[in-house]
């Protein structure tokens, strides 16, 4: 603050009442934060953040914070609400008894998804720092989690990004007059090739039901192939028509676009024979990659905006091809076989562990995007509310596709004269060519396909957007000169990521993009979710993380969190993994046996990242001076303890007021400091 005039003002009334009056508001601010600190103890205040609201950091730093609050919403809404949520829920509700798959699904998100979603956010905002330091704050011994979900999101940007390149390349192949899925006189067609009939599928009910034998040969072999998508080729095989009659299992022109032109798996024997990098798709996904680059290189900033569209967009699209799925002849079958309740289906372990399953991966704790995104919050910003709203949004949306999908399918079963369970499927084979051959034979097939593949772009951006901003909101909380080169460290980031990614763009490329899915983030993610669980509930204690979610909202859960944060949630994640282990099979595809390195190599990839949370115990109680019990004391810790103890406001012996800091330390792990009570809930 400048001065105007001298140094040495002349004397006046105006000036003695100035000074009084600062003097006054001086005294008054001191005896409201000596107020404060005293009936709120050590676990109030204004929490970690060092303001009440406000976008500082621990310690007092500035931290950036959402420029509106939907900004963080619809970021949060983009990250759950991705790609499974229409290929794969849709299909595990019609397999697990329709339905009555949604009362299995619904107790699983109850007493596990959403305790566990409410669990990470409520983490974020608090100690508003990514998953490393985060981690390091909460209990420093089990700081290797933070590293962990680090770990397994840079494992799932490798191989993840590729689907989005899969559909930016259906996306530029639909700005033609005909649709190159619909025909077979192409350079990549077989023989084996039968385009879908226009004639037959857009005929009435009785046109289809009544197709010449030939006619109806085709389609079910066509129909056959949708559940593969790997096959390069085609096989003949002896399939009775009649009681003799020989025929051929035909492909379909959009298998063989997906299988012979995208993929050229045709050109590979298997992931140890990768062949050429295809050229086009390497385009792809470095575009997808300077998408990703310019809408996270600035921080929330630049994503908070780009997500108005990447997060709304695809809900715009569902909502049209809902309207337009239903009105297909056959629709009401398929919607049939998707709602209508088999409840003897729901007493089969294996439901409660896809519904399980499906909740887990889908709501998406363990990644750290939902610890980062929240991390950007104000204080005081209701984060329950938050988390009610984003994972009811999430799981809506997937019921709400399995109409979208569902109605298409039965359409397609209607023309094909198939039953619904031969056209139905899940995954890569669902988006890129069983709903592809559909909209082909609708109506203005051109729009219907841009939107589509535009709708499968958004949906896998902003969770892209999510798993690299975890990566780097943790790299450079933890590592303050990471953050502060924060577009040259994306810049890095991203081109690392491309140039792996090259691997799934090569001709054999599905086959370690499969290996990568199946390993990088199951078994791993499950085990850094249930330490996260273990350490909240039975380190830090369910009653502090309450009494933390108290001071920002200003009410503290309820008996129902608490019983889920420490004993359903955990349960609930070894069901999954226990289960999950006891059904292990090494990994294939159709008919492809992985060799056993792979299988090898994929247990070491999802170690990698498991590993890191003994790995980093290890490392500290090796480093850490004192005995092992003075050792385990200090890292189980918070560290928001510590820093009270040096600031003077835990309770402390007589004669350690006055100590250094090291001194303190000590006394801290020797036990003779003992953290204040927290004040009743």
């Amino acid at each position: 603050m400048q001065q105007k005039g001298s140094r040495f003002a002349p004397f006046s009334a105006r000036s003695l009442f100035q000074a009084l009056r600062g003097a006054l508001q001086a005294s008054l601010q001191a005896v409201t934060m000596q107020t404060a600190r005293c009936t709120r103890g050590p676990n109030r205040g204004a929490g970690p953040g060092g303001g009440a609201g406000g976008g500082n950091g621990p310690g007092g730093e500035h931290r950036e914070t959402w420029g509106k609050k939907v900004d963080f919403l619809l970021s949060v809404i983009g990250f759950a609400v991705d790609l499974a949520n229409v290929w794969r829920f849709p299909y595990l509700c019609y397999k697990n008894g329709g339905g009555a798959f949604l009362v299995p699904y619904c107790i699983m998100l109850l007493i596990g998804g959403i305790p566990l979603f409410y669990m990470e956010l409520a983490l974020g905002q608090f100690h508003r720092k990514g998953s490393i330091t985060c981690w390091g704050r909460i209990v420093p011994l089990f700081k290797g989690i933070g590293y962990a979900v680090a770990l397994i999101a840079f494992y799932v940007d490798f191989y993840y990004n590729v689907i989005i390149a899969w559909a930016l390349r259906f996306f530029f192949a639909s700005f033609t007059s005909l649709l190159p899925w619909t025909t077979c006189d192409n350079p990549w067609n077989t023989p084996y090739c039968r385009p879908l009939e226009r004639s037959m599928w857009m005929g009435g009910e009785d046109d289809a039901l009544n197709a010449t034998n030939t006619t109806a040969a085709a389609a079910t072999a066509t129909t056959r192939y949708f559940l593969s998508t790997t096959s390069p080729a085609p096989t003949t095989a002896t399939n009775r028509t009649g009681d003799d009659a020989p025929s051929i299992h035909y492909t379909s022109a959009a298998s063989e676009y997906f299988n012979r032109a995208v993929l050229e798996l045709q050109h590979s024997n298997g992931i140890h024979d990768l062949g050429n990098i295809k050229w086009d798709m390497a385009l792809c996904l470095l575009a997808v990659y300077v998408i990703c680059y310019f809408s996270l290189w600035k921080g929330i900033s630049t994503s908070g905006k780009v997500v108005w569209f990447t997060a709304l967009f695809p809900y715009a699209v569902l909502a049209i091809l809902l309207v337009r799925g239903v009105t297909l002849p056959g629709s009401a079958e398929g919607i049939k076989y998707y709602l209508n309740p088999n409840f003897s289906a729901i007493t089969k372990p294996e439901v409660w562990v896809d519904a399980a399953t499906q909740v887990f991966f889908s709501l998406g704790p363990g990644f750290g995007v939902l610890l980062a995104y929240a991390s950007y919050n104000k204080y005081h910003n209701n984060v329950y509310q938050d988390a009610l709203l984003t994972s009811f949004i999430n799981s809506a949306t997937s019921f709400v596709s399995g109409f979208v999908i569902f109605s298409v399918l039965g359409y397609m079963s209607l023309v094909s004269g198939r039953n619904i369970q031969d056209v139905a499927t899940e995954g890569p084979g669902l988006v890129f060519i069983v709903y592809p051959a559909a909209i082909s034979t609708m109506p203005g097939s051109i729009f219907w396909a841009l939107i589509f593949f535009m709708m499968l772009l958004t949906l896998g951006l902003d969770s892209s957007f999510g798993g690299s901003e975890a990566i780097i909101t943790a790299l450079s909380d933890e590592f303050p000169l990471i953050g502060r080169h924060r577009e040259i460290f994306v810049l890095c980031l991203f081109t690392l990521y491309f140039i792996v990614g090259l691997a799934s763009c090569s001709q054999g490329g599905f086959y370690f993009f499969h290996l990568l899915d199946r390993y990088a983030a199951g078994y791993s993610m499950l085990f850094a979710v249930l330490f996260e669980t273990i350490a909240i509930s039975w380190i830090y204690g369910t009653q502090r993380f309450c009494d933390d979610i108290k001071d920002m909202i200003g009410f503290a859960p309820g008996i129902y969190w608490r019983f889920c944060w420490r004993f359903a949630a955990p349960l609930f994640l070894m069901f999954i993994i226990v289960y999950g282990l006891i059904g292990y099979e090494p990994l294939t595809y159709e008919d492809y046996i992985y060799p056993a390195w792979a299988n090898v190599l994929g247990w070491l990839i999802a170690g990698s990242s498991v590993a890191m949370i003994p790995g980093v115990a290890a490392f500290k109680l090796l480093t850490t001076p004192g005995t092992f019990c003075q050792r385990m004391r200090y890292l189980t810790t918070p560290w928001r303890d510590h820093q009270m103890a040096v600031n003077g406001s835990l309770s402390l012996p007589h004669d350690a007021v006055g100590s250094s800091p090291e001194e303190v330390r000590l006394r801290l792990m020797t036990c003779e400091a003992e953290p204040a009570e927290p004040e009743d809930v």
